[in-house]
């Protein structure tokens, strides 16, 4: 059970708790009682990993995104004692405007972190962001309100984080521009001839992160750095033109920034995400992580950078075009990516086929300024019944 609360402490509310993003700040969690305290957790529909962890921390409020598996957690009496269960995306609202919260670290897969997110920022929240649908999305209803309710965003994605750290100190007028990098995915350093006929489980052999199906496969495709590359755009106020990506195997330098001058600062650090997790939530301050062990340069023997080839790579120059277009087009390639993908992971799909089902919707669908949340959610349902339609004309 968790100590009791003292004043010095962060309360931390965690939405996504038993993905591999909720299993690496429940790490930091444990490194760091003195100084993070949880108090709300939140899982798709995963109530045993859910209530374990209530159990393990004193959490006494917990919600599960899935209403008929909070219905049947309730009914069957799995729900620890003193612990409140919420249910549904008015479940996870409630714990992100919990009064105690300091903080909200969303790892919610897809848009269902988006109104949460939303309401944590409207309730004074800081808003400590893994989830990289929301700025996709709604980049422009999330800045303006951050900014009308004076909230922190702290990236959570290791290169966001990354380029968060370069940049302290630094006015935005001096950065020429951001490069994140890339490992490559599972397929690197394939022959091209061979990704006609990869397998869901090739697809999710990363070589160097253990992370979701979901994200491992948009790794493989860089449509991972596309998406990246877009919140990246919102979160620190830059144009399209001004975000890059490049090739790095080793997963060890998580960004290079540019500045006017000349000058670039990278950020190094092991391929963990323990890392900007514990970065995030304890900004300003910083620690000794006590679950992972720092870089060995009497090992590490080379860092290598290669430009990204987009033939091959096509998911991130659809990205890259979404971006530069604005409106709504960042929302159509990430729900039609989202649908692609899970028809992958399915077997119904081939692999070269999803970036073929990004285009199509792309050019379908009409782009447009949204005036209203409810107008890119609008947008969203639109393109992955369109996608979902497509599915069969290129399988």
């Amino acid at each position: 059970m968790a100590t009791a609360r003292t004043s010095s402490r962060k309360r931390v509310v965690l939405l996504g708790a038993t993905g591999s993003i909720g299993e690496n700040t429940l790490r930091v969690l444990r490194a760091h009682p003195d100084k993070l305290e949880l108090v709300g957790v939140a899982a798709r529909h995963n109530a045993a990993g859910l209530f374990a962890i209530c159990r393990e921390f004193g959490v006494l409020h917990a919600a599960l995104a899935e209403v008929p598996a909070a219905a049947l957690a309730r009914q069957s009496g799995a729900v620890p004692p003193g612990t409140q269960l919420y249910g549904g995306i008015e479940g996870l609202t409630a714990l992100a405007t919990l009064p105690e919260a300091d903080i909200v670290l969303v790892a919610v897969v897809g848009t269902a972190g988006l109104e949460p997110a939303l309401a944590a920022v409207r309730a004074g929240k800081d808003l400590a962001l893994a989830s990289k649908e929301i700025l996709v999305m709604a980049g422009k209803f999330i800045m303006a309100e951050a900014q009308r309710h004076h909230v922190r965003l702290l990236p959570v994605d290791s290169e966001h984080n990354a380029v968060f750290q370069c940049l302290q100190g630094h006015p935005q007028a001096g950065v020429r521009r951001i490069v994140l990098t890339a490992s490559g995915g599972a397929f690197r350093d394939w022959p091209a001839e061979r990704l006609a006929h990869v397998t869901p489980a090739d697809a999710l052999k990363h070589p160097n992160w253990s992370m979701g199906p979901k994200i491992t496969v948009d790794c493989a495709t860089l449509a991972n750095k596309g998406l990246e590359l877009i919140e990246a755009q919102w979160l620190f106020g830059l144009r399209a033109e001004q975000c890059t990506a490049v090739l790095h195997p080793q997963s060890i330098v998580h960004c290079l920034v540019e500045f006017t001058d000349g000058a670039m600062l990278a950020q190094l650090c092991p391929p963990s995400m323990t890392f900007p997790i514990q970065h995030a939530l304890l900004h300003p301050d910083r620690a000794p992580t006590g679950v992972e062990t720092a870089l060995d340069f009497t090992k590490l023997l080379g860092l290598e950078f290669r430009p990204v080839d987009e033939l091959r790579f096509p998911c991130l120059r659809l990205a890259r075009q979404a971006m530069a277009a604005g409106g709504v087009a960042p929302a159509v390639f990430n729900a039609a990516n989202e649908i692609a993908v899970a028809a992958f992971l399915a077997g119904q799909l081939q692999f070269l086929a999803i970036p073929r089902i990004i285009d199509h919707t792309l050019q379908v669908l009409n782009n447009f300024e949204p005036a209203s949340l409810a107008a890119v959610l609008s947008s969203d349902a639109e393109t992955r019944r369109i996608a979902t339609a497509t599915l069969a004309q290129f399988s």
